[in-house]
């Protein structure tokens, strides 16, 4: 397993079928990528001076992200993995001051 430091634009008129999916669980229901992906997207961060989502997703995919893309491309643009063998906590620690993905977004509307 590793965890993928992982930036993307999100798609803003998309995004709240994105959250409605996640409260739902029907994103978390995916096997075996939804719970690590769920948990990572209700987590993720807005960096407001790229404007990209910003997250450390755990997978178990090769390539990277391949099974999460299902999802992910319908939400998000120019996904891109920073860095691929990433420590979650030092991963987090470094976008710990950004404000997070869902308030942010809900502030802009």
């Amino acid at each position: 397993m590793a965890h993928r430091f992982v930036r993307a634009t999100p798609i803003r008129d998309r995004l709240p079928e994105l959250r409605t999916r996640l409260d739902a669980g029907d994103v978390e229901a995916m096997r075996p990528f939804g719970p690590a992906l769920t948990a990572a997207l209700d987590d993720a961060r807005y960096d407001p001076a790229t404007d990209e989502a910003v997250w450390v997703e755990e997978d178990y995919c090769s390539p990277p992200l391949a099974q999460e893309r299902t999802v992910l491309d319908d939400y998000f643009t120019d996904l891109r993995i920073v860095e691929s063998d990433v420590d979650p906590e030092t991963g987090w620690d470094r976008i710990a001051d950004l404000p997070g993905l869902w308030a942010a977004l809900a502030a802009d509307a």
